[in-house]
Parts: structure tokens; sequence; C-alpha cells
């Protein structure tokens, strides 16, 4: 065994080795100390570490560095910082992390980065486009049509459930209903509600939400995935990777044959992507990741899965904070009341209605520390030297939560997305579906789900919570931020 000075020579020699590194990078960001291997990591608040991110942000400022592991991360806790950095080139690949690039293998588009991503997010955003995001769309009403019919289901469901008991967890029927809407548009499809297949996948993305957070360390340190714990994680994920993918190959080879026998039926992106692969084959450029059916499988799960949990998250906070705040609701249903049709073209401009969406986006931020970038070469940000292969972080629960920008930040108050003559505004540190080159394609929809959905809840019915439940509004952090489970008190309005 060492004895005190010999532990006291290794703690130095130690030191200087990580002031060396450091000073190697000048301009790196200043941030706090680690411990060699694991960095920063211990220190780090496991069930809410946007939170210690925060902390550190007020130590050491709107840009700093800190070691994971052995990922070297640079947070940024400004908007306008975050704004500007999301811009570069530079900063559009991901971050080398495991799972995104060991389990994921650079597939899909949230994992891609380079000119697989580059292509297939322009595709996507035409796609969307095509199919109804744009307002200048043929197929428009058609899109408005799905999103209205699943809030319609929603409501006959839990209408359904109100004969059985009173106090509901909305959780089930939102995640059946949204889910179905992007089944829709992603495969061209819907499940029954108690279809086996159906509820399979439902439950491997709740509970594959919450495992890749919980298994987020392996990202850092690699070698901690042979631990019993962790090893048995990233088991289910890789075999529920595996068994969507053949349920996938299933819809793609039915989705082939449509397409075979009607060529003018492009009613979903799977049919889009097979189209776009057909055309370039005959065109002699189809032999490429792009269009390989791997990347096929892992751009579809990508799309549900990112289509369906941020929108699902968000309703499941709104709920619950429009039940506490007995006097917005009052105030969005006199709103609702006074319109005999919710015809979207009209709901929308409701804009107290868009305000406390809004305002659920800010105090209860979807993906609390943004979704993490990456830098293809050595960059600036501001003035500090920001190396290749580094994960950037764009804090967003500290943009969202700053007192700087938002007054009382814990309050639930729509009102900061109202002007004095009570239209809608979207202040510029409102960053709800990120900022940049890589901000969610999506955006558009989960507008309208968002919309539709709580246009016809809030008509429908007048929601509170229950007298004997204690609430946690602090939620769960995995991938996303989710409220722990809860049931409320529907009251269907006359």
């Amino acid at each position: 065994m060492m004895n005190t000075s010999e532990i006291a020579v290794l703690v130095l020699i130690i030191l200087l080795t990580i002031y060396y590194f450091r000073s190697k990078h000048k301009l790196l960001p200043p941030g706090p100390w680690g411990i060699p291997i694991f960095g920063f990591l211990p220190f780090i608040d496991a069930k809410a570490p946007y939170k210690t991110l925060c902390m550190l942000s007020n130590k050491f400022g709107a840009i700093y560095s800190i070691k994971m592991g052995n990922v070297n991360a640079i947070v940024l806790s400004d908007v306008q910082v975050i704004r500007e950095s999301l811009k570069k080139e530079e900063l559009t690949a991901r971050a080398p992390l495991y799972i995104t690039h060991g389990i994921m293998g650079g597939y899909g588009l949230i994992c891609a980065e380079g000119l697989l991503w580059k292509n297939q997010r322009r595709q996507i955003i035409d796609w969307l486009k095509y199919l109804g995001m744009n307002r200048n769309s043929l197929n428009r009403e058609s899109l408005l049509k799905k999103v209205e019919t699943g809030a319609k289901e929603f409501i006959h469901l839990t209408e359904r459930d109100l004969k059985q008991e009173f106090q509901i967890n909305p959780l089930q029927n939102l995640h059946h209903t949204i889910g179905n809407i992007i089944n829709d548009i992603v495969f061209g499809m819907k499940y029954e509600e108690l279809d086996n297949t159906w509820i399979y996948l439902q439950h491997l993305q709740e509970e594959g939400v919450k495992l890749i957070g919980v298994s987020g360390v392996a990202n850092f340190l690699p070698f901690l995935r042979f631990l019993p714990s962790i090893k048995k994680t990233l088991k289910f994920l890789l075999e529920g990777k595996e068994k969507t993918h053949r349920i996938y190959d299933k819809i793609i080879e039915i989705k082939k044959k449509e397409l075979f026998n009607d060529s003018d039926s492009i009613s979903c992106i799977l049919k889009c992507w097979l189209k776009d692969r057909e055309s370039s084959i005959k065109q002699g450029t189809g032999y490429s990741k792009l269009r390989s059916y791997e990347q096929l499988r892992h751009l579809l799960a990508d799309l549900f899965g990112a289509g369906v949990d941020t929108t699902l998250t968000t309703l499941r906070w709104f709920l619950l904070y429009i039940a506490k705040y007995k006097n917005i609701q009052e105030e969005i249903y006199q709103k609702l009341n006074e319109i005999s049709d919710l015809n979207y073209d009209v709901i929308e401009n409701i804009a107290i209605l868009k305000a406390a969406i809004s305002e659920t986006q800010r105090i209860r931020s979807v993906v609390p520390l943004g979704i993490p970038h990456g830098t293809n070469k050595t960059t600036h940000i501001g003035q500090y030297e920001i190396p290749k292969n580094s994960m950037i972080i764009p804090l967003q629960w500290a943009v969202h939560m700053n007192p700087l920008y938002w007054d009382d930040p814990e309050s639930f108050n729509p009102n900061r997305f109202l002007l004095e003559d009570g239209s809608y505004k979207s202040p510029p540190q409102f960053i709800p579906f990120q900022s940049g080159k890589r901000m969610c394609p999506g955006e558009e929809l989960a507008r309208i789900i968002l919309i539709t959905y709580t246009a016809h809840l809030l008509k429908t019915f007048k929601i509170s919570l229950p007298d004997d439940q204690i609430l946690d509004f602090d939620g769960i952090c995995g991938i996303t931020l989710i409220p722990q489970m809860y049931k409320l008190l529907f009251k269907e309005r006359e």
C-alpha cells in the first residue's frame, strides 16, 4: 500500500497532468475540476442533471467546459449563444456517445450526421410539407382531419372510461391516439387499441425513453456497459430495436406492394421514401447508406419516437398545470365556448390557448438538456476554442428558467406570451424546438396536434385535481422530462 507522501505525489501528478492538457487549449472555456477517468460525472445529480449544469453555469458563465467520462462537453446556457452557435456547420455533428454511434450506428435522422443527415433531413422536410405541414399543400386538410380524428377519439375514450371511474390517468388514451396519428403519417396505417403489436410498441417506447436515460452513463464510460444492471438495460434496448425492425419490415413489404399497384398513392413518409429509392435506383444512384433499408428502419423509428414522445409529454404536463390553475382553464374555455366548430384555422388564433401551451413548454422543457450536438472540426464559440469531437449541450432548462428573461420562472403564467392587446407573442428566449440547423423539422405538426387536442379537451371537459392526490411537479428525467403518474377528474361540460 502507498504511504501518505506517495499518495500526495500521485495526486499532484494527476493535477499537473490535467492542468497540462487544459493549457494545451488555452482558449478552452473554464469549468469545474473532475477526477481521473470519471471527470465530473460523480457530482452530477442523476435525477436532475439539468439542475446541476444550471448551478455550474451560475458559477462559470454562459459557456463552460465539463469533463464527462471520456467526453469533453461544452455547456451553453445563454439563448443568444445557443442560437448563434447552433447555426454553425461545425456543430451539426452528433456527440461521440456510445448509444448514438454504437447502438444506432449513425443511422436514422437523430443520430445521423454529415451528408446522410443533410440529405435525409432535407427530404423529411419536403415530405412533411407535401403531406400537409405546408399551409398551401394540397394535403393540408387531410392532415388536419387526421389530427382532429385523433383528438375526437381521445374524447370518446375518455367518456368511455368515465363510466367506470371518475379519476382517470389520461396517458394510455393519449399515447394510443397520438401514436396512431404519427403511425398514419409515417407508415400509412393505424392500430386497433388492443392490438398486441401496438401494445408492445407503446410499451417499448415508454420503457425505452426511461432506460436510455438510466443507461446514459455508459455513453461517457463505455466499460460500464459490462455491469449487470446496465448490460440488462442495453440488452432490452437492442432486442427491442431488432424486434421493432422486424415489425417494420413487414409494413415495408405491404407498402411496397401498394406502391407497385397504385403509383399515385403517396400518402405517408414510408411511401415517399420507397418512391424516392425506386427513382434513384433507376438513375443508378440507389446503392448507398442513404437508400439502404437499415437507414429506413432507423429513420422510421426516429420519426415515430420523436413525433410521439415530445408531443405526448407536453400534453401530459399541460393537463397537470391546467387542472391546477383553474382560472386559466376557465379563461380558455370561455374563448372556446364562443366557437361552434373547432376548426383549426380558428382555434390556432386563440391567443390564451397558445400562450398556455407555450408556458407549459417553457416551465417544463420536454428536453431540458437540449439535444446534444457534436463538433466535426475545431471551431470557436465566443472567445473560446472548442476542439473537434466535443459534445455541445444547449441547456434549454437554463434558458427557460432564467429569471433575467422570465419573472418568477417557477410560476405558471401564460401572460408571458401575451402582448398588451391580448395577442400572442413568442419571445426570442423561447426555444422549445431548439434552434439552428438541427432544430426539430416537425415543429408545425407538433403545434397542430397540441392546439387541436387542447381545444377539444377543454371544450368538452372541466379538469381538476383530486383532493387526495399529492402531485409531484419535478418529473422524471430520461431522454425527456416526463411527469410522475397522476390521475385527474374529468367532468363533462354541458
